[in-house]
């Protein structure tokens, strides 16, 4: 009997035990995936501005890249097109962006034929671009830019500015902070005095 009950306690402290086991497991477990979160969040992105928060397809492999990557950045955001009196910006949009880019600066493009000069695929423009004024700065594909049916960066654009893209070549000017700091017309181009000095400004602003 003695034996017996010496036997029938062991095994009920051993069943004890390894519950308590498994009490001391389970979270350590259950805090796996929470500390995964918790360095997830922590390497997350910062805010990201409404005026940002659209997704366009890369011009050179059509990829969706979000815009809230430039958060934090100066923008210069810009509808172009290959066969245009204004064309020829290209190479100083380029200069603009490669001069400025380490400051904080990105020229953002947008091709579009809403004026009946960009009949080109996605791949020509993006060959065009690259090959005649060396476009490096990120380029998108297709937009619409006025209209009814212009997409939701060029509408809010528009809506702040009170001026939507008569031309190509129409620029926007978005600061730090993600609001627009001014929009200028096709014949102000990129070297011009007044959008240098617009974004130098920006540029030493805080976000």
């Amino acid at each position: 009997m003695k034996n017996s009950w010496v036997s029938q306690w062991l095994g009920r402290l051993a069943l004890v035990l390894l519950a308590a086991g498994w009490g001391l497991i389970i979270p350590l477990v259950q805090a796996g995936p929470a500390v995964g979160l918790l360095a997830a969040a922590s390497a997350s992105p910062a805010h990201c501005p409404v005026l940002l928060n659209h997704t366009f397809e890369r011009l050179q492999d059509e990829k969706p890249q979000s815009l809230c990557q430039y958060a934090g950045k100066v923008v210069l955001v810009v509808n172009t097109a290959s066969f245009c009196g204004f064309t020829g910006q290209y190479k100083g949009l380029e200069a603009l962006n490669t001069r400025y880019k380490d400051q904080g600066l990105v020229v953002l493009g947008f091709p579009s034929n809403d004026f009946s000069q960009e009949s080109g695929s996605n791949q020509q423009i993006a060959d065009f671009c690259e090959s005649t004024f060396g476009v490096q700065f990120p380029m998108f594909t297709k937009t619409q830019v006025t209209g009814e049916n212009a997409s939701a960066l060029f509408k809010q654009l528009t809506a702040q500015t009170g001026q939507k893209p008569r031309w190509n070549f129409h620029k926007y000017l978005i600061g730090r902070d993600g609001k627009v700091i001014d929009q200028y017309s096709s014949l102000t181009g990129p070297d011009s005095k007044t959008l240098l000095s617009a974004i130098e400004k920006a540029l030493k602003a805080k976000p």
